[in-house]
């Protein structure tokens, strides 16, 4: 049995070596379309819901996180997850959850996040979705394969263990292979998985319908949602799908049978947009932090120039906001970056996951390369949306279309089915751990411990229904968080604004004479410079943890040069950036002054007509503890782990939020 086990891994090692970041870049996974074809979307009348008691022309904040995996993915089953859909919405809407983990201070009981969340989304991979149910239900066909035996941990190959291959690598092998996947778990022409990946699908789409709240009280809404996990030569560049309503394809899309993003936005439009039926979906890039420039590169450019505008056109209608924050951390900016001028930026110095493991990383220039999910390769401006919206202005500059006219939210790929858990004071962790294991670093290049409890999706929607919040998102009325729920605006207006922060019309004013983040400001005809208004309330938190204080509001400009060159120009426009609060590491108690509010006003003083330009704000709150410190006060101190006394790590953090960009176009 033993050497059946060795040519097996054999067989798949290339592709394992690939998600490892070691292959060769001359290999081509080439994957073969469903037999029989995914199925588009069927016209069907929408299920009824009655009218939300809560309308509010001017819109409301509401809070959810579209980024959530069950025990359905196989990465979370493989390493102990064992949640479900119906678990990942009910710990949403307020309901505790057991994680079912062992040695973990908040996990050995019930858990329960602070305040329950307005909208949610599971979004399980496609990839290998029916094999790992396949491979871990005892009534399947497969259950005892060989490949199923080896995903389940069963494999104790020399081999393996010489190739590293042990736990969630040696799982993989056991269910794919250069093809995709492995004959032996899903059968003659894989029929066998796409059953049962249709099986899956339709219980995540009924767990969403369960917990959707179709009443007029419309206190949560849940999204038929998936994730497309691409990582060429482990660079991340991954795709949550999110569909507008319970009409939507017949399969999710995989990057098994859809190898490449450019094929998925098509796939999308064929399946779905295209249509007719009512379905319609929008993709969410997510991690450009860990894709070596791979997120954001022009994939187009060889294609004749109607082409490439076309393309170009689909990928900023089908992806309008990225994700800026999650676990594996922010996506915001880095100081340093080749062909970017601007002061340095203090506050890009955030949760950067790549930095805790491996701090000497290279500049990928105007190239891409490969690694950065296993600790390698260079880093790319692109690989930080700040710049990469401004990659958006030169490929306008080239062909006339730009396709990163992107807002931001954020998320937390939770892998525990406890979305929204993000307190920095009772976070869990990606996957189920021990504290020991959370803290743990022993050299580790993505250590547990570099990474963050995630941030959370904000949207301005009328009502907290499907159609309002996935309106939100496509007109990019969105903001991200770091975590908390602060609760920014932002504002654009050819209009005076300068003392409308003490106006108690201020919203409706700023609606009739601007746009809001997300938003174009059109050419102005007398050429004047635009105005910007800001504001921001604190989150209060809870009774037993309360919310931080304000300290600072700041716009951040960025343009093209004539040159060619990125630039980025920081301004304060509200609170103190010295206000010499801090916080006491010793006990995680606040020390100093903040603000509940805040609200200031900006003109831009080097504003010019003929220059594109993008403008968005970033609220900032006084210093707090980092997740990893308040853990640390919870431990014996002689039995502390190293990541407790390790200079990579930081034990206080600012939290913050991101409002979607306003871009003035010149043209």
């Amino acid at each position: 049995m033993q050497h059946v086990r060795h040519a097996y891994l054999v067989t798949n090692i290339i592709l394992i070596l690939l998600l490892m970041g070691c292959s060769p870049k001359g290999i081509n996974l080439s994957s073969e379309p469903w037999d029989p074809k995914n199925n588009p979307a069927r016209k069907q009348a929408l299920l009824p819901r009655e009218a939300c008691s809560q309308y509010n022309p001017e819109k409301r904040a509401l809070f959810g996180d579209l980024h959530i995996h069950t025990s359905f993915s196989m990465d979370a089953n493989s390493r102990g997850t064992k949640t479900l859909p119906d678990d990942a919405y009910a710990f949403a809407s307020g309901k505790p959850l057991n994680l079912e983990t062992s040695g973990h201070l908040r996990s050995a009981q019930l858990q329960k996040i602070d305040r329950p969340l307005d909208f949610a989304a599971v979004t399980d991979h496609a990839e290998w979705l029916a094999e790992t149910s396949l491979c871990t239900s005892p009534e399947s066909p497969a259950y005892k394969t060989e490949g199923c035996q080896i995903y389940r941990g069963e494999d104790d190959s020399l081999l393996a263990t010489l190739l590293n291959l042990k736990g969630f690598r040696a799982r993989l092998a056991g269910v794919v292979n250069l093809s995709g996947r492995a004959e032996d778990v899903c059968g003659v022409n894989d029929l066998q998985c796409r059953e049962q990946l249709k099986t899956q699908w339709e219980k995540i789409k009924d767990s969403a319908e369960k917990w959707y709240d179709r009443s007029a009280d419309c206190t949560f809404t849940t999204f038929h949602a998936w994730e497309y996990s691409r990582s060429p030569y482990a660079s991340k560049v991954h795709r949550n799908v999110i569909l507008r309503n319970e009409i939507g394809p017949e399969l999710p899309i995989s990057s098994l049978e859809t190898p490449l993003e450019i094929g998925l936005r098509h796939q999308l439009m064929e399946l779905c947009n295209n249509t007719d039926t009512g379905c319609e979906a929008i993709a969410i890039p997510h991690n450009p932090n860990l894709s070596n420039g791979q997120m954001f590169r022009i994939e187009y450019e060889k294609l004749p120039l109607d082409e490439q505008r076309a393309e170009a056109a689909l990928r900023a209608k089908l992806e309008p906001i990225v994700e800026m924050m999650q676990i594996k951390g922010e996506s915001e900016c880095r100081n340093g970056m080749y062909g970017v001028v601007g002061a340095e930026d203090e506050l890009c110095d955030f949760e950067k996951v790549r930095d805790f493991g491996q701090p000497e990383l290279s500049d990928c220039g105007e190239s891409a390369e490969f690694g950065a999910q296993a600790g390698r390769g260079c880093t790319s401006r692109t690989d930080y949306v700040r710049f990469s919206l401004i990659e958006g202005l030169r490929e306008k500059q080239r062909i006339g279309i730009n396709p990163y006219s992107f807002g931001f939210i954020g998320s937390t790929d939770n892998h525990m089915a406890s979305p929204g858990s993000v307190s920095e004071s009772s976070a869990p962790g990606k996957f189920t751990a021990t504290n020991d294991q959370l803290l743990t670093i022993n050299n580790q290049k993505r250590a547990p411990a570099f990474q963050n409890p995630g941030g959370v999706a904000g949207v301005w929607a009328e009502e907290n229904t499907r159609d309002s919040i996935f309106d939100a998102i496509k007109r990019r009325e969105t903001f991200a968080t770091s975590g908390p729920r602060i609760i920014p605006r932002f504002f654009s207006s050819w209009e005076s604004m300068e003392n409308w922060c003490e106006d108690p019309e201020l919203i409706s004013k700023a609606y009739a004479s601007g746009v809001p983040m997300g938003g174009n400001l059109e050419k102005n005809v007398l050429q004047t410079s635009p105005h910007f208004l800001v504001s921001a309330s604190a989150d209060p938190g809870t009774d037993e943890f309360p919310g931080g204080l304000l300290k600072e509001i700041q716009i951040i400009k960025s343009w093209l040069g004539t040159n060619g060159q990125f630039h980025y120009k920081v301004i304060s426009v509200a609170g103190e950036k010295n206000n010499g609060a801090s916080v006491d590491s010793a006990t995680c108690k606040p020390i100093g002054r903040g603000e509940k509010e805040l609200c200031g006003t900006w003109q831009d003083p080097d504003f010019d007509p003929a220059l594109d330009a993008i403008y968005y704000s970033r609220v900032v709150e006084n210093p707090s503890c980092r997740w990893s410190a308040h853990l640390c006060l919870q431990m014996d101190q002689a039995k502390r782990p190293d990541a407790c006394d390790s200079d990579q790590i930081p034990k206080v953090i600012q939290e913050r939020a991101w409002t979607s960009p306003i871009w003035y176009s010149a043209n």
